[in-house]
This record gives structure tokens, sequence and C-alpha cells, in this order.
């Protein structure tokens, strides 16, 4: 999307060999760039530089490929008076849903299915799916895990949302992330935006881990140098804005989350950090 669109548009591309920070806002200003694509990390170190006003000339900042959290939407646009336009799509179905270009852009969702995409919630799970000219085909030479998640030309996404009265689209959480605790449902995220608001983190995980009397017990890594009296306060936090199901029985804090190529916290490498 940021490659073939700003080509197809006629327009120039600054690309960087990794992304820095301090890199990226010296290109910003040096080239003059009018639009800065970024996933929730970049968005997250940026702001933490204490440069983000240099972003102001931009004409339009875009987060993708991970929710992006609250807070963060609104200090970038008390920093930089940009409302980001988050998204939402796949490899398999290209882009399905954002938040308007001219319109209202919802700190929180991903906005609404764009022109030709067709979205629900399926019955009892509400799971995403989505259906147009967008989305694959199927797998290659894949037809067990396309009759997985293809049906009738509806591909289930796996991710589980919700549909505000007027369409606007909310990530809750991966279907396959799903921790049950007790036999109740928690959906790491709500657990993980809980504990980001709290200053001493600069991220969070939340997994489930084995339980011999619960199945799974929800556990945190949190990125930051933290202490005893942070990881005492974040349980309090959690205690006062969640439900006792839903809280981390155990927080740990690491210097760094484990994340793939686009930033993304990978999950499985997040449980031997907290005793998985």
């Amino acid at each position: 999307m940021g490659l073939h669109g700003t080509l197809t548009a006629g327009a120039g591309v600054v690309l960087r060999p990794s992304f820095d920070a301090a890199d990226t806002l010296d290109a910003v200003v040096r080239h003059g760039a009018s639009l800065l694509f970024g996933v929730p990390t970049m968005w997250s170190r940026l702001e933490a530089t204490g440069r983000l006003g240099e972003l102001a000339p931009l004409r339009l900042g875009v987060s993708g490929s991970a929710p992006l959290d609250a807070g963060l939407h609104a200090a970038v646009a008390r920093q930089t008076g940009h409302h980001l336009i988050e998204r939402y799509g796949m490899t398999e179905t290209v882009m399905l849903t954002s938040n308007p270009y001219d319109g209202d852009r919802r700190a929180g969702t991903v906005g609404l299915p764009l022109p030709g995409v067709e979205l629900r919630l399926a019955p009892g799970t509400d799971e995403i799916e989505v259906r147009g000219p967008n989305v694959f085909e199927g797998y290659w030479q894949r037809p067990d895990a396309t009759a997985e998640c293809l049906h009738d030309g509806w591909f289930a996404t796996g991710d589980v949302g919700s549909l505000s009265a007027d369409g606007y689209v909310r990530i809750v959480g991966r279907r396959k992330e799903l921790i049950i605790s007790g036999g109740y449902n928690v959906y790491p995220r709500e657990v993980e935006d809980v504990l980001r608001s709290h200053p001493a983190v600069a991220d969070a995980a939340v997994v489930g881990l084995p339980h011999p009397e619960w199945g799974e017990q929800v556990v945190a890594a949190v990125e930051g140098p933290g202490t005893d009296a942070d990881a005492e306060a974040l349980l309090e936090l959690a205690r006062a804005q969640l439900a006792p199901y839903k809280r981390p029985k155990r927080i740990v804090f690491v210097p760094a989350l484990p994340r793939n190529a686009l930033g993304k916290v990978v999950k499985a490498d997040v449980l031997p950090l907290v005793g998985g």
C-alpha cells in the first residue's frame, strides 16, 4: 500500500535501510515528506524522542499492522496536530477497512469497510469475516488450509471484532490468542490497553499460561525498566479497571518484547519470558 500507492500517485518514496526514530525524523525534515506510514511501535518510539512536533508539516500520518493504543493516538494528535489514520488489512485480502481521510477518525477503531468490501461478525464468536473482489482465491497448493478459512467467498480473518451502530470496526483480539481462565474468555488486548496506560510501561504483551485449576492464567510481559513498586502499581491498576478473571497474576519486566520485521509482538516468543 505504501509503495505502490505512492508510485501510482506519481509521488517520490524515501526508503531507509532500517527504522531508527531520530533518522526517520531527520529524513522527513530533510526531504520535506508529506506522508508517513508506520506501525504502532514506530509511532511510540517517535513520540519518545520528544521531537514529534517536527512532523506537523506532514499532510497525513498512517498507522497499521497492529492496533494503535488510544493514548498514543492522542499524544500524536496533541504534538503534531494530526489524527493518524488507522486501517486494517491482511495478506490474503489486501485492505479491508479504513478511517476516513475526510471525516471522523476514531481512535481505537480501524474505521469503515472500504468500497466493495462486505464485513460481518460470525454468530457466537464475533470473528470478523469479509468478502469482496480483494479477497484471495486460496492458498497455493494448500486446499485444506483454504477450506478452513474460506467459505462461499467469505474469508474468516481470525480477528475478533465489534461494530459500532454506524459501522466503525474495532479489533478486540486474535481468536487464537484467546485466554480461557476458569471458563471465562479473556482477550489480551483489553488487558494490554490497561497496562499501557501506566507511565512505567512502554508496551505490554499478555498471554495465557497453563494452570491446573483455572485451565489458563493471565500473565503479562511488560517492556520497560520496571521495579517491584511498578509491578505492584500495575496490579493495582488492573484491580481498579478489570474484572478479577482478567487481571494478570504475574507481571514480568523485560528490556524489549520479541517482535517480527513489521514490529508486531510475537506472542509465542513471549511465553518463555513469563515462565511458559
